[in-house]
């Protein structure tokens, strides 16, 4: 895909992550509009399903996706798609990964391991993507470089601190998963 500086582009961007990583929470800071949100309340259904030990004030779910826009400027307008975090939603996300040019992927430093078959999912469908190490307070700082080693990416991968919960630092990662789109795409 070519982006073409005189018209208008719409693109398609997912914000993946595991479950509880921040996914509705960071597509709401950033929306322009009312984000439609798929969420529902965790019930004893879950049990044996989600793992709530992570996040245990987590009330509720994504169980289908969320949606967002945001204009970055007079020729660029993003749609943003967040997928739901359970392995058991994944066919959802091969839906929602239909025409997407890239995904920003949350993650959660002290919660890693759980980022595997996200970026599993992510390769899997070739997009390209940029890592957002999403703080939560309290947490240790972990320096990139660590996640990066400890995630086995590539050098080339962006990875950027970010809180969801403010539209700026939201922002930011977003921009630097554009950023890295734009630069493959010439």
């Amino acid at each position: 895909m070519h982006l073409d500086p005189d018209v208008s582009n719409a693109v398609k961007i997912l914000v993946v992550g595991h479950f509880g990583v921040g996914k509705t929470t960071c597509i709401g800071s950033l929306s322009e509009i009312e984000p439609l949100r798929t969420e529902e309340e965790i019930t004893e259904a879950s049990e044996g399903f989600d793992d709530l030990s992570g996040t245990p004030h987590k009330t509720t779910t994504t169980v289908a996706m969320d949606f967002g826009r945001l204009t970055l400027s007079d020729t660029l307008v993003l749609y943003l798609f967040g997928t739901p975090g359970q392995e058991r939603f994944k066919e959802m996300w091969e839906e929602l990964s239909r025409g997407a040019l890239g995904a920003l992927v949350l993650v959660d430093p002290e919660r890693l391991n759980e980022s595997f078959p996200v970026l599993d999912l992510v390769e899997s469908f070739g997009l390209t993507y940029a890592i957002g190490v999403n703080h939560f307070e309290g947490n240790t700082d972990y320096p990139l470089d660590e996640v990066r080693e400890a995630l086995n990416l590539t050098s080339d991968t962006p990875v950027v601190n970010c809180d969801v919960r403010d539209e700026n630092s939201s922002a930011q990662a977003l921009i630097t998963l554009v950023r890295h789109l734009m630069s493959l795409l010439g």
